[in-house]
């Protein structure tokens, strides 16, 4: 576990120009925009002027490996089990297609998850998928896994967090029930890794993906993708592939495909180099803070927010324990696209889903923006 120390975040608040004119709690939306990653990008575009394709040898490929161990270090993974790929979905499809569904045609998900994760099996013929349940739309328990693994489960793919509560969900457990059962553990960390800290040999699981648009602050265009070499072992080649994953891309052999032999087998395509360089930029940043505290920060903030939303009146579709809150909190209500809009009107960005309005503080937040956000939303909802 990373050491706590003591954090100036205030200072930090400098370096993301958005927080000097607007008061923005959408970071489980998309990070906002720091001046590290804007150089990042800039710092990519002179490369693309001065050298143009020369870049690709000379630096790019360079900065590909960089992010990759970047990402490594973030959720204490070996080198030679981390990838990057454009978004989750991608991942998902490559995964997916390196599994053996004759003997295992059963793929176990829930129904807060993000929609991304079942589609993956839903449009597979003869692959069934099935939803643990929510009591409450805010949490699965985790024993309602259990009854749906079996022999027949390929996989139990399911999220960190829920993007519709943030609820943390016990991945550690539902690792577990998934590997009782000879299954593969896969989880989607989207919403989690940044602000919740994310350690994958703690957690045991097979494959965990997430990216940069959201607390990991890079924007769009950029995902990264953990399978631990056991794992590996397991999966069989994916059927769904492109030149970055074969073994010796630069031969340019068409005649036959022979992948990497490691967690790089599962990359695609040529990556977004602008992506690569503002992911980059943005997870200096969260490794400089550390994901301790991000979280010791952020559940400062969300339990303000909590709170003070309770105390006004607001019903909240957010957990009870402080413990099992990320970084999202949920408010009830019946018009949340109108509440969004009137206060994107005062300069406030927040956002919302169907029936709810959803906040988000991370690190760089204040409890005093806290405060006027709630007075603004009881303003809006009066309107």
């Amino acid at each position: 576990m990373e050491k706590l120390i003591p954090m100036d975040f205030e200072a930090y608040r400098a370096e993301f120009p958005t927080l000097s004119r607007k008061t923005y709690l959408n970071t489980c939306s998309l990070g906002a925009l720091s001046t590290r990653t804007r150089a990042g990008v800039n710092r990519y575009l002179d490369l693309w002027e001065d050298l143009g394709a020369s870049a690709w040898y000379e630096i790019w490929m360079g900065e590909i490996e960089a992010l990759r161990m970047k990402f490594a270090r973030l959720i204490g993974a070996h080198k030679d089990e981390v990838g990057i790929a454009p978004n989750v979905s991608a991942v998902l499809a490559t995964i997916a297609s390196a599994m053996d569904y004759r003997e295992r045609n059963q793929v176990v998900c829930n129904d807060l998850d993000f929609p991304t994760i079942p589609y993956q099996w839903l449009v597979k013929p003869g692959v069934k998928v099935s939803h643990a349940r929510t009591p409450d739309g805010i949490h699965v328990p985790t024993e309602a896994y259990k009854p749906l693994v079996s022999e027949a489960t390929a996989a139990v793919a399911t999220s960190h967090v829920f993007y519709t509560s943030g609820y943390i969900q016990d991945v550690k457990a539902i690792t577990r029930t998934a590997h009782a059962a000879g299954a593969l553990s896969i989880i989607d960390a989207y919403q989690g890794t940044g602000q919740v800290p994310t350690d994958v040999k703690e957690i045991g699981c097979d494959v965990l993906i997430t990216g940069g648009l959201k607390w990991l602050l890079g924007g769009t265009g950029i995902s990264y993708f953990y399978v631990s070499r056991e794992a590996q072992r397991k999966l069989g080649p994916p059927t769904t592939t492109g030149w970055f994953a074969h073994g010796e891309q630069f031969r340019f052999d068409n005649l036959a495909f022979s992948p990497k032999g490691d967690a790089r087998r599962f990359e695609l395509g040529t990556p977004s180099i602008s992506a690569v360089y503002a992911g980059s930029a943005a997870l200096d940043i969260v490794l400089e803070v550390g994901s301790e505290n991000i979280r010791r920060r952020t559940t400062e903030l969300v339990n303000d927010l909590h709170d003070r939303l309770h105390d006004a009146g607001f019903a909240l579709k957010t957990p009870k324990r402080a413990e099992e809150r990320a970084g999202i909190v949920m408010v009830e209500m019946p018009d949340p696209a109108g509440v969004v809009k009137r206060l994107a009107a005062e300069n406030i960005i927040v956002d919302f889903r169907p029936g709810r309005l959803r906040l988000s503080p991370y690190f760089y937040n204040t409890i005093e923006e806290n405060a006027k956000v709630v007075e603004a939303i009881q303003r809006a909802v009066k309107a």
